[in-house]
């Protein structure tokens, strides 16, 4: 429930054809592990109504689609309990992903961190011109972990997803838009209409042929995403507990500035963070004729 007493913090309502999910939490719609859980509920409700053919995931708050995860129940958290929060997180981008029916994220204001993987794990994100979207989460001493490395790569490319996750920096509406991440910009008062318009466009096509394609995309696109998302969420958990995780996450919720943590020994940064392929010497070199993965 939301601060307002009985006030659901995902409200599921109808238009048409279409089924509005609405995250309220204000006052930005912070991603509590309640509020994932009400999503999760929320997308399985969508599937069961068989009277709705597409989603419409919208937010509440004034300033902000969604703002991030709630910082207040992670920074205590031990890399045990991160891994059953970050699956938590993943739970949901992977429901979207995985249902039958066309997301369309209405994006405005703030969409950060772990709103912005929920966005990422749309269909197709419409945004406002004051939509802000970023994966800050290197600011905090930890990184994406409920999908942004394995999704933000194959929407703006790995060059500019690199830029986004390394350094941390906001990146504007329409930034996002010329990068490939936003399908449509718009003035903040034509949002909830241009977000309708495209899902009641999508909902005049056959419901079968559309779940088969955007399963069939999806599989093309990444055939690997459950692997890498394991993997992400393997090493997003084991930064919890080290110095930069704690003293980032404090720093923030302290608003003052961060204060860097010595670097790691490598052999004790190698047991931490193996690579992907398991090898304990970490990646194999290239050799004549190899390709980057």
């Amino acid at each position: 429930m939301s601060a307002a007493e009985g006030a659901p913090l995902v409200r599921y309502e109808r238009d048409g054809p279409c089924a509005l999910l609405t995250i309220d939490n204000p006052p930005v719609n912070v991603l509590s592990a309640l509020v994932l859980d009400a999503l999760t509920e929320a997308l399985a409700r969508a599937e069961r109504d068989l009277e709705a053919r597409v989603v419409v995931l919208l937010g509440a708050a004034e300033r902000a689609f969604a703002a991030g995860a709630n910082l207040r129940e992670m920074a205590p958290m031990g890399p045990a309990e991160a891994r059953v929060h970050g699956g938590r997180g993943q739970a949901v981008t992977r429901a979207i992903e995985r249902l039958p029916l066309p997301v369309v994220a209405a994006v405005h204001g703030s969409c950060l961190g772990g709103g912005c993987e929920i966005a990422l794990a749309c269909d197709f994100v419409v945004a406002s011109e004051d939509a802000v979207f970023g994966q800050p989460e290197i600011n905090l001493g930890v990184m994406p972990g409920w999908g942004g490395t394995r999704r933000l790569p194959r929407r703006v490319g790995a060059a500019r997803a690199r830029a986004w996750i390394l350094t941390g920096s906001p990146v504007p509406a329409r930034e996002a838009h010329a990068q490939g991440l936003v399908h449509k910009v718009v003035p903040r008062a034509e949002l909830r209409r241009a977000a309708l318009d495209l899902a009641n466009e999508l909902a005049q096509k056959p419901a079968t042929a559309l779940a088969a394609a955007k399963f069939a995309l999806l599989s093309a696109i990444d055939p690997g995403v459950d692997a890498g998302l394991a993997y992400e969420l393997r090493l997003w958990s084991a930064l919890f507990g080290t110095p930069d995780q704690r003293e980032g996450m404090a720093a923030f919720l302290e608003k003052r500035p961060m204060r860097l943590a010595e670097r790691e020994d490598p052999d004790a940064l190698r047991e931490r963070l193996p690579p992907a392929d398991g090898e304990g010497d970490g990646p194999k070199p290239l050799t004549r004729g190899t390709r980057h993965p």
